[in-house]
């Protein structure tokens, strides 16, 4: 191997593992996460991780780039007093970190299954581990394709990847996560006839009285309602109920 060989896979080390390490911080987790050595695609495995999600970066070509979780995270999810959440949508800004890093942008994140997740990258990758406790608690995989020339020197100590569970702190680990939160004031059915007419000034009888609580939700379900004030010139919700599982509906 040259010099020069010598010098482009440093490059392509580095970068990966500064990616590694944006998405690690803002990847949910039961302990903080930090980046290991990097490995060959065609050497990682992914034995022990129970989620995969990829997206598309902002790149000729569109090359795609892959965060992979434990199975704390994936049961955690699922597990959540809100309904299953969506792995994609909790590691979205994990991907949106790590192509920053990467000097791009991502589109929006798509769950695929672990042992799939290779052939869906459709190209050379670079595997880092994302350790906690210096265990594997998951991974990023980078196209070799994406990564940039100029990027920070290797600092992580090599750390042969393991499988393996890290203790699990429920629900904690998603205190991070975004959600889309929605008040509806109320619903209505319209044909598309009359859809197609409406005009400004047009009023739509939605199906509730007026003074009615409004719906708070979040992810497309109902956990609380409330009154509709105004704060500052903009609209809020002040609660007045938090809904449970017997009495939604």
């Amino acid at each position: 191997m040259t010099a020069t060989q010598d010098l482009t896979l440093a490059d392509l080390h580095a970068s990966v593992v500064t990616a590694a390490e944006a998405a690690a911080e803002v990847l949910p987790a039961p302990s903080p996460l930090a980046a290991g050595t990097p490995v060959p695609g065609a050497d990682w495995a992914s034995t022990g991780l129970a989620g995969a999600v990829v997206a598309e970066l902002h790149l000729p070509g569109a090359p795609r780039i892959a965060v992979l979780v434990g199975a704390d995270l994936v049961e955690a999810l699922a597990a959540s007093p809100l309904g299953g959440l969506d792995l994609a949508a909790a590691t979205q800004p994990s991907l949106e970190a790590a192509a920053a890093a990467l000097g791009t942008g991502c589109g929006a994140a798509r769950e695929v299954a672990v042992d799939l997740v290779a052939a869906d990258l459709g190209a050379t990758f670079t595997a880092v581990p994302l350790l906690g406790g210096g265990l594997t608690a998951g991974a990023l995989l980078v196209p070799d394709t994406a990564v940039s020339a100029a990027s920070a020197p290797v600092t992580a100590e090599p750390v042969v990847p393991q499988p393996a569970r890290l203790p699990q702190r429920g629900i904690e680990m998603l205190h991070g996560v975004d959600m889309e939160v929605t008040v509806e004031l109320g619903r209505t059915t319209m044909t598309v006839r009359d859809l197609l007419a409406l005009s400004p000034g047009e009023v739509l009888e939605l199906d509730r009285a007026a003074g009615s609580p409004a719906d708070l939700l979040v992810n497309g379900r109902l956990i609380a309602r409330g009154e509709v004030v105004v704060v500052d010139e903009d609209f809020g919700l002040r609660v007045t109920e938090i809904i449970d599982e017997s009495s939604a509906g």
